[in-house]
């Protein structure tokens, strides 16, 4: 499962010498927790992993030498590499440098909900790095009950004080948001582009939700400024 395909980015596999997560985001429990579920040992403790089961922030020190050879690599995508010891983390990168003397065309993603614990290693990525982050919302009430990662006013702030050129912002799943703030925040950021969406999974979880003219104008104020937008589950607004 070190290279699972990666549903979200085009193009991308995952790779995940480290996984796992203590945020404990509501709505990673139907899908990246869920999935982690297919991971539990049998009787004999074999085919699969315990910490991998519970989705317990742990180290696959053997995969550092799978990794994928596909144009983008999404790495530790099973997990926040916020909970990654820093050691294990600077090895990571160390495989991806060596790696760039035979494949120097990839693209290696590192997301975080904390991206301050990113900054210890602004000086070791290479240039083919990109950093990300996920901003659901402006808005901070009532996030408590959605995740315990830092709330959205903070990490934006975390990101946007990162000295590296390549970004990318992950607003899915979009949450209820303030049109004009919020445009302004990820016109800030000044990403290589911005992913969108609405919950994949409204049977399972429910949000509070922007509607489709807020989403609309949204998106008309990020294109007015240049950003480009992929998107996904977006309910027949276009592009």
């Amino acid at each position: 499962m070190s290279k699972k395909k990666n549903n979200m980015y085009a193009g991308a596999k995952t790779w995940n010498p480290f996984k796992g997560c203590e945020f404990g985001c509501s709505y990673c429990v139907p899908t990246f927790q869920r999935q982690a579920k297919r991971q539990k040992p049998n009787a004999e403790g074999t085919k699969g992993c315990q910490d991998c089961y519970d989705y317990k922030p742990h180290i696959h020190a053997k995969r550092l030498h799978g990794l994928p050879s596909t144009e983008i690599v999404f790495v530790c995508g099973n997990g926040d590499i916020k909970f990654c010891p820093p050691d294990f983390v600077k090895k990571i990168i160390a495989r991806i440098v060596k790696n760039n003397e035979k494949r120097p065309e990839q693209t290696f993603y590192f997301q975080s909900k904390e991206p301050a614990c990113l900054e210890q290693y602004l000086d070791l990525f290479p240039d083919n790095v990109i950093l990300v982050t996920t901003l659901e919302t402006n808005r901070a009430q009532g996030y408590e009950f959605v995740s315990k990662a830092p709330v959205p006013l903070i990490r934006w702030s975390q990101f946007l004080e990162l000295d590296w050129p390549r970004k990318v912002v992950t607003i899915e799943p979009v949450m209820d948001f303030d049109v004009e703030e919020f445009t302004d925040w990820i016109i800030d950021v000044d990403p290589e582009y911005v992913w969108l969406g609405f919950n994949s999974r409204p049977q399972d979880v429910e949000l509070p939700e922007p509607s489709m003219d807020k989403m609309e104008d949204f998106i008309a104020g990020l294109k007015a400024e240049g950003i480009k937008i992929r998107g996904k589950t977006l309910r027949g607004i276009t592009l």
